[in-house]
């Protein structure tokens, strides 16, 4: 069985959102309340708060005179925000993730409700507190036989109201295929397959960037705490949201095709937080997003039943001839063709890339292979090699 999210947009009744705006803002407060709490206990007394302190610092805030209103909400939206505030520091601790933030109103809101907290009946939802169903837009039906078991509602900064329900279903696998592809992402091109195909990079975001910037123009011109303000606010939200749906649209649709055609799928597993340093190519990285496109391709594989490997981003996949093997010294980015001086083979860049990734993906596959250069070699090769924290960007 596997874990797997169906999100649907749903319309709620006044009551509804004011009973869910009431439950967001709660669980904003009991978050950002114990985030400074943690903060303080540390910084003062280097003493460290888990969930089960914080469990009982939220039952202490309920006895207050200036909270009482944590009790007209349902208490596991308020539990499950400090178990998402346990989690987030344990990946803090574990070098996964940056220190936790504060929550802000104007970055919408989301609660999280588990079984004790909501009914599904008649293929119907009713949250803790409300008596009405919610008006769900079932754009799909959820698998027959399946009650989800925990529940998120959220309004986007747009003031989109969706709910994802967590089911576990059963995947059917994919037949198995003989085709095994290598994908070199880049920016020109979004990815360049070892089959000689080139997708274009959609940019999304370029192709709204006037729109927004009107949209951003306005919002300046706004005096800050007016409805206008509020509105020209909701316009650039929904301005962004079509940036990221048309963004999560075309990855979806590429990834899962990617997946059906392929039984390998071979990738560079390359570093875009500190890619994106590169001011000069920060926006074109982030708009292609390709932490997005790899992350997607390795659930869908894991979920269909095909190999997901991932290359070591200091592997010359672009300097390396895919003829015989050998490596330049030096490959400028503005060079998108080149032969090599070895054996004279005229290469694209990306194909030749992509073809090599598949190649030591089909290493690391079939016997675990250090794809890595020698140390020797790659000092000459790579810059700053040592720490691992540079690495060329890729066009």
């Amino acid at each position: 069985m596997t874990q797997k999210a169906f999100k649907y947009r749903f319309y709620p009744t006044p009551e509804q959102e004011v009973l869910l705006r009431r439950t967001m803002g709660c669980t904003r407060l009991v978050y950002n309340r114990a985030l400074a709490a943690r903060t303080q206990a540390w910084y003062e007394h280097q003493e460290r708060v888990g969930y089960i302190e914080s469990n009982s610092m939220l039952t202490n805030w309920k006895k207050q005179e200036d909270l009482q209103f944590l009790n007209d909400v349902s208490s596991v939206p308020l539990q499950q925000g400090l178990r998402h505030l346990q989690t987030a520091f344990s990946n803090f601790f574990a070098g996964r993730a940056k220190y936790p933030n504060f929550k802000k109103k104007h970055h919408g809101g989301n609660a999280e409700f588990t079984k004790a907290a909501f009914r599904f009946k008649d293929g119907q939802i009713f949250l803790a507190k409300s008596s009405q169903a919610l008006a769900i837009r079932w754009s799909r039906q959820l698998p027959l036989g399946v009650e989800p078991s925990t529940i998120t509602v959220k309004l986007s900064p747009s003031g989109r109201w969706t709910v994802s329900m967590l089911v576990d279903v059963e995947i059917e696998r994919l037949p198995e295929s003989s085709n095994q592809v290598g994908v070199d992402l880049g920016i020109t091109s979004l990815v360049a397959l070892s089959s000689g195909e080139k997708i274009a990079n959609p940019r999304g975001f370029k192709a709204k960037k006037a729109k927004l910037r009107k949209a951003q123009i306005a919002l300046s011109r706004k005096q800050k705490g007016s409805n206008n303000r509020q509105k020209a606010r909701l316009k650039v939200a929904k301005v962004h949201a079509e940036i990221s749906d048309a963004r999560n649209d075309f990855l979806h649709k590429l990834t899962t095709r990617l997946v059906r055609e392929n039984q390998l799928i071979a990738v560079e597993d390359l570093s875009v937080k500190n890619m994106v340093k590169n001011k000069k190519l920060a926006l074109s990285i982030s708009d292609a997003s390709w932490g997005e496109l790899v992350r997607q391709l390795e659930y869908k594989c894991d979920w269909y039943g095909r190999n997901f490997v991932k290359i070591d981003r200091w592997f010359p996949s672009s300097k390396r001839c895919g003829n015989c093997g050998h490596i330049v010294d030096k490959l400028d980015l503005f060079i998108r063709e080149w032969n090599c001086p070895n054996c004279g083979t005229h290469h694209d860049r990306d194909i030749n890339a992509s073809k090599n990734i598949l190649a030591a993906g089909l290493a690391v596959s079939v016997c675990g292979a250090n794809i890595r250069p020698d140390r020797l070699e790659s000092k000459r090769q790579l810059r700053k090699t040592s720490n691992g924290k540079k690495q060329k960007p890729k066009s």
